[in-house]
């Protein structure tokens, strides 16, 4: 059993229904590989959003407004605005403009439904509006994907989870986590986790941001302060990050963000066939390409896909998908 830091209840959390994800075994298009189904992470909206905001919206109270950043279409925001509202709070999110595909244009209108959205020019134009109503306005503030240290700690604990359940179940760590890079704290997260519970499995983040954004400092910098506050929350000392788990996969990005690229279609139309889960373009497609390229080059079945998007509130009868194009 893996260990539990005593972060658990030394931190203030909110109970937004995190449960325990199963892992699965796909074959697809004739690879075998691994997948934690983090999609079914809560009932209401799962991936991996909910996993930091059970620590990012502890003690929001009714009528509190929560404000958050990210592109149109952000799964982040959207995950913000539905576990605000189910706490009585109100989400204002400040967005600016990305490619569009399908699952995009979805999750905008639904965000429009559950929030007030401002649109800005770019992102530095949105934190410039956001910096300047948390110094006027009293708001719970939540960057851009919910990556701080406080909000990777939810993923600390969904690494913790893993193994936990490898060794509850008899099987060997997977060598190899592929999951998507954006903002980094579900990477970060990972790291630290597997830190903790002493495994070596290589954490592979699937670039889907500018580099500007995601890269392998930025990681780094999030895992460290991110280790330090589970040392400072535990009271007790932790062992120090292996750096060298962290492996950047950069040829997956396709150029822009919410970019298409045709090894994720193919991925995700694979998925699909074998009645697989939904993906979106933005992230999960993009390193389900990167997983099933790294099993099919390594020969083995120790590679484990992190599936973070949540793709059961999507319809076949919702608009975006009979209209939505890419830019």
């Amino acid at each position: 059993m893996a260990p539990t830091p005593a972060l658990v209840v030394a931190l203030p959390r909110v109970d937004l229904g995190v449960k325990e994800t199963p892992v699965e075994r796909w074959v697809l298009d004739g690879v075998s590989l691994l997948s934690k189904r983090d999609d079914l992470s809560a009932d209401e909206l799962g991936g991996n959003k909910v996993r930091a905001l059970e620590f990012l919206l502890a003690g929001v109270q009714p009528g509190r407004v929560v404000l958050t950043v990210g592109p149109t279409g952000s799964t982040h925001a959207l995950a913000v605005a539905r576990y605000a509202g189910r706490l009585g709070a109100r989400a204002d999110v400040i967005t600016w403009p990305q490619e569009t595909h399908a699952v995009s244009v979805i999750t905008a209108a639904r965000l429009r439904a559950s929030a007030r959205v401002t649109h800005a020019r770019s992102p530095l134009d949105a934190y410039a509006r956001a910096g300047w109503r948390r110094a006027i306005t009293d708001v719970c503030w939540i960057p851009a994907g919910a990556s701080v240290p406080l909000g990777a700690v939810g993923h600390v604990l969904a690494a913790l989870e893993l193994v936990a359940q490898c060794a509850r179940n008899g099987l060997p760590m997977p060598k190899t986590i592929v999951v998507p890079l954006g903002s980094g704290g579900t990477v970060a997260g990972l790291l630290v986790g597997f830190t903790i519970a002493g495994v070596s499995t290589k954490v592979v983040g699937v670039r889907v941001a500018p580099r500007i954004v995601a890269n392998r400092r930025r990681v780094l910098s999030l895992a460290r302060r991110t280790n330090e506050l589970v040392t400072r929350a535990s009271g007790g000392a932790l062992p120090s990050l292996d750096e060298r788990c962290l492996v950047i996969d950069d040829h997956s990005y396709g150029g822009a963000y919410a970019r298409e690229t045709p090894s994720g279609k193919l991925a995700a139309a694979h998925l699909a066939a074998a009645g697989g889960p939904r993906l979106d373009a933005t992230y999960s497609a993009k390193a389900l390409a990167s997983a099933l390229e790294l099993a099919r080059e390594t020969g083995d079945e120790d590679v484990l896909f992190w599936l973070t998007f949540d793709g059961r509130w999507i319809v076949d009868g919702d608009e975006g998908l009979r209209q939505a194009r890419p830019t």
